[in-house]
C-alpha cells in the first residue's frame, strides 16, 4: 500500500465557529491547521460550524497550511461533516473514535463518494485516526492498514483515560500511546501526538521536554490547542540546522565508504552502517 505522507511537524486546532480564531490561524506558523467541528462545538452548533467551512477552509490555508478537519464520531453527523469538508476543499480528515478497519472502511467509501460529488480526484483526501477507546488498542495495527488515505495515527489521551477510568498520567497512558507508535510505524504512517498528556497549557517548558522525549520514543508530529505551543513543536519535532549538517556529512561519508566496498565505517567518533545512515537520511528528508 503506497502513501503520500505529510511533512507535518505541528497541526493547530481551531474551532471553526470562533471567528477570531479562524481570522488569525494562517499566521501561527503551523504546518496543518485542523478546523474542529467534534470537542470545540457544542452539539447545538455542529450545523451552524459546518456551514462555515466553506469559508474557513480557504482563510485558514492562507499561509500555505494543510488544511484538516476533525469531524463527529456519530455516524449521521459524520457523513454530513465529511461532505461539507470535502466540499469545502479540506487537505485531510480526522477520523475520531475508531472502532477497527471496518469503521475505517465505512467511512472511506463515504469519503470517495463526497469526493465525486465535489469533482475532486479520488484519493485526493487523507486521513488522520484517532483511537480513543479501550476497544481499539488491539485494533491499531488494522485501522492503520485499512485505507491507503491513512497517512497518521493518534492516540486520544483524555477520551481514553475515561474509557479505562483512569487518570490521565504519563503511567496510565504510556504503554497505549506507545503500542500507537509501533502499529503507525509498521504501518508506514505517522505517529502523532506525544507520551503522556498536557493540561496546564502555561508550562511551556515542561510541554517542550515532553516532546523532546517523545520524538525520541518515535512520535512524528503533534497537535496543540493553543498558538504559544506551535513553534515549541516545529523546533522540538523539526530537525536543527546542526543535525541537518551532521547528517549530511554522515550520508556522504557512508556513499564514500560503500563506493570502496566497505560496510560500516568510523564517523565522527561513532561506528555507522545502514540502519544509522538510513536514520540520517530521513533527517534530510524531513528537512526538506
Amino acid at each position: 500500500m503506497t502513501r503520500k505522507l505529510p511533512n507535518w511537524r505541528s497541526l493547530l486546532y481551531v474551532p471553526t465557529n470562533r471567528e477570531s480564531f479562524v481570522a488569525k490561524a494562517h499566521t501561527r506558523g503551523a504546518d496543518a491547521i485542523i478546523l474542529d467541528l467534534e470537542d470545540a462545538i457544542a452539539p447545538g452548533e455542529k450545523a451552524a460550524a459546518r456551514a462555515l467551512l466553506a469559508g474557513a477552509v480557504p482563510r485558514v490555508r492562507q499561509g500555505g497550511a494543510d488544511v484538516v478537519v476533525r469531524v463527529n464520531r456519530a455516524l449521521r453527523l459524520a457523513v454530513q461533516d465529511i461532505d461539507a469538508a470535502v466540499a469545502a476543499g479540506a487537505d485531510a480528515l480526522i477520523l475520531t473514535k475508531l472502532l477497527g478497519a471496518d469503521h475505517v472502511r465505512l467511512l472511506d467509501e463515504h469519503i470517495g463518494e463526497a469526493e465525486a460529488l465535489a469533482g475532486r480526484a479520488h484519493g485526493s483526501v487523507r486521513v488522520v485516526g484517532l483511537v480513543e477507546t479501550a476497544e481499539a488498542i488491539p485494533q491499531m495495527d488494522a485501522i492503520c492498514r485499512a485505507s491507503a488515505r491513512m497517512v497518521a495515527l493518534g492516540v486520544g489521551g483524555e477520551d481514553l483515560a475515561t474509557d479505562l477510568g483512569a487518570e490521565a498520567t504519563p503511567d496510565a497512558l504510556d504503554l497505549p500511546k506507545r503500542l500507537g507508535i509501533i502499529a503507525a510505524r509498521g504501518a508506514g504512517i505517522l505517529p502523532t501526538g506525544f507520551i503522556g498528556t498536557v493540561a496546564d497549557i502555561t508550562d511551556l517548558e515542561g510541554y517542550r521536554l515532553i516532546l523532546r522525549r517523545s520524538k525520541a520514543l518515535g512520535y512524528a508530529c503533534a497537535s496543540c490547542v493553543h498558538p504559544s505551543q506551535v513553534a515549541i513543536i516545529n523546533e522540538e519535532y523539526g530537525e536543527a540546522p546542526e543535525a541537518v549538517a551532521r547528517a549530511r556529512r554522515m550520508v556522504a561519508a557512508f556513499d564514500e565508504a560503500i563506493a570502496r566496498g566497505v560496510g560500516a565505517v568510523s564517523f565522527e567518533g561513532q561506528m555507522i552502517d545502514e540502519p544509522v545512515v538510513e536514520r540520517a537520511r530521513r533527517v534530510l528528508l524531513r528537512a526538506r
